[in-house]
């Protein structure tokens, strides 16, 4: 096999793969193993990861570095937990860790977090292969909050990718996060893939354990989008997801925010971050005054 000719098939393979071979991979097309050290050396293969290859300029992208750890991880390789959680659009945080389940034996690198797995259903999901959106929300619940599985499976029924009786059969005795999922399942509230912050999370459970009628949420009115909007009282909450850490310029929209929303006939109330974390039963006995007030007037 000429060198050029080899050279191109490499290409070929590696455009499949966002970039990223391995050695076994251009060894099978009958390069031997000098030529491949020449190509390494050469810097026309460029070392990732353990047997694992960039072809040629090896550009950063989060896609190529996914690329890379499956084919670590070998054949029948796919993502899973929480990376295929953030692939499928379950959460919105991309994990700093990218986590791979194989049927084979391979240990984790930094970086890189390998699950051991006999059976790895795959999907297929922007190119790359992907543990099934059940058996991710079912991995996802092994690690992750109650409140997080909630949106997850919020997320997962505005995308329309949910079959809950799938998820459903992947919960049993002795099966990890079972637990986790079965309750999140139980407690499933589709107006959750609407919350854009953890606070927002918050005030949505404060209303469902204090029994406040579950709002609307992030509902355009008056021409602005507002946090929680119960519109037969014509009640708005918005919470502050910024903390401590406002700026002048996020303090004045919030005022105008208000006073316009006021002008219109609402009632508006604002809660920060450091209310919603810690005087839930406060915040929930006022929003309630607040609506019987509204009804009653």
């Amino acid at each position: 096999m000429r060198k050029q000719n080899a050279r191109d098939r490499v290409g070929e393979i590696a455009s499949r793969q966002k970039g990223k071979v391995t050695w076994a991979q251009v060894a099978s097309l009958g390069v031997d193993d000098a030529i491949i050290s020449r190509w390494v050396k050469q810097g026309y293969l460029r070392r990732v990861l353990p047997r694992v290859y960039a072809v040629g300029h090896d550009a950063p992208s989060v896609e190529g570095d996914l690329a890379a750890a499956l084919l670590y991880a070998g054949p029948g390789a796919t993502l899973s937990h929480g990376t295929a959680a953030w692939l499928w659009g379950l959460i919105d945080n991309r994990p700093s860790v990218i986590h791979v389940s194989t049927p084979r034996r391979c240990r984790s690198l930094r970086g890189i977090k390998v699950h051991q797995r006999r059976d790895c259903k795959r999907a297929w999901h922007e190119g790359l292969p992907v543990t099934t959106v059940a058996q991710t929300l079912a991995d996802f619940a092994a690690a992750a909050s109650l409140r997080m599985v909630r949106v997850a499976l919020a997320n997962a029924e505005y995308r329309e990718l949910l079959d809950a009786a799938e998820v459903r059969a992947l919960i049993g005795r002795g099966r990890t996060g079972s637990t986790n999922l079965g309750k999140a399942l139980e407690r499933h509230e589709p107006q959750l893939a609407h919350a854009r912050s953890p606070t927002e999370e918050i005030f949505f459970e404060i209303c469902e354990e204090h029994g406040v009628p579950l709002p609307e949420v992030n509902a355009r009115i008056a021409g602005w989008t507002v946090d929680f909007f119960w519109r037969d009282e014509g009640v708005v909450v918005e919470v502050d997801p910024y903390g401590n850490h406002h700026t002048p310029a996020q303090v004045d929209r919030d005022r105008r925010k208000d006073l316009a929303l006021r002008s219109t006939g609402l009632v508006v109330h604002r809660y920060s971050r450091a209310q919603v974390e810690h005087a839930r039963d406060e915040i929930a006995a006022d929003v309630t005054a607040a609506l019987t007030q509204r009804r009653s007037a």
